[in-house]
């Protein structure tokens, strides 16, 4: 309970911020249906009405502030909105045994999902084999290390069309390898320092200790460098599990892909339908959730029987 607690507390909090937004941020919505349909709205007209401010115009319209928390079209739709569309593409397709569907976010989220666990296994390869470099070669920290700093400072949405179009020039069919490539990109730097910091981990002593029992590279390796370094990579790994699932979703978007959660929201941005964008972004939230939980199982499990506290 003590765990769970602040994190309700903060749940709520955020929900409570979000009822209170959503007024303001459909109530020129709000007011543009009312006139249409034939009621007083002060002032009149959507043009004289932009250069109101929403508090004024709340202030001065009451009474169809509430309608704003039940449009079919919202600009920010209200949790219980987005909790009913989230269920509605999840819970009822399974029900009615369409969990497979192309309009079910199951459907979309495995195929996220697919290219995600590619990427990770990939960019944590990456990072294991690059920090193993720079930790044992002077010349690989001195050169892979500022590059891989420098490498995150490319913005991914400019790099994953430039990463596709050399796909595409290469002839790998598919859009499964683009993304999976993106993916691999964002969650290799994480384990990569992760890594770093986890194989120097070991004090000097540990080290001569070692010596003098003349222990090779590799028998310090698999017997200090490598169990020191366990917890490090399992927090790295969290991190890089969710930036590969950013990486996937930002890799669906420029491909013109019709599946993934990340198509579902371009999809939605592009139809103007904002509960589908919405109800998306929370099934990504939702799988990230899960996929750092199961690594978090596989922590608890792996240093406990290492004989480390997790």
């Amino acid at each position: 309970m003590r765990s769970v607690l602040p994190v309700i507390t903060v749940l709520g909090a955020l929900i409570a911020i979000w009822f209170l937004a959503v007024g303001p941020m459909n109530i020129r919505v709000s007011l543009d249906m009312a006139e249409r349909s034939g009621a007083t709205v002060l002032p009149e007209g959507s043009v004289e009405r932009r250069s109101v401010s929403v508090w004024k115009l709340m202030a001065q319209n009451s009474a169809h502030v509430s309608a704003g928390y039940a449009l079919d079209r919202p600009r920010l739709p209200t949790p219980v909105q987005v909790g009913q569309e989230l269920w509605k593409t999840t819970g009822a397709m399974v029900m009615r045994g369409r969990a497979w569907s192309k309009r079910s976010l199951i459907y979309h989220g495995w195929i996220t999902l697919q290219s995600t666990l590619w990427g990770f296994f990939l960019g944590t390869a990456i990072g294991i084999a690059g920090a193993v470099a720079i930790v044992y070669s002077r010349v690989a920290n001195m050169s892979l290390m500022p590059w891989a700093i420098i490498s995150q400072t490319i913005p991914i949405v400019a790099l994953a069309p430039m990463i596709i179009v050399v796909s595409g020039q290469l002839g790998v069919d598919g859009r499964g390898f683009p993304k999976a490539i993106i993916s691999a990109y964002l969650c290799f730097f994480p384990v990569l320092v992760g890594m770093v910091k986890g194989l120097r981990s070991p004090q000097a002593s540990q080290l001569d200790l070692l010596k003098t029992y003349h222990a090779t590279s590799l028998q310090s390796f698999l017997k200090l460098r490598l169990p020191a370094s366990v917890p490090y990579l399992f927090t790295s790994l969290k991190v890089g599990i969710a930036a590969a699932l950013v990486g996937t979703i930002v890799g669906e978007l420029p491909t013109g892909a019709i599946s993934g959660l990340g198509a579902r929201i371009l999809i939605g941005d592009q139809f103007g339908t904002p509960l589908a964008i919405w109800s998306a972004l929370f099934a990504a939230a939702i799988l990230a959730g899960v996929l750092v939980t199961l690594l978090d199982l596989v922590q608890k499990t792996t240093l406990k029987r290492m004989g480390m506290q997790a």
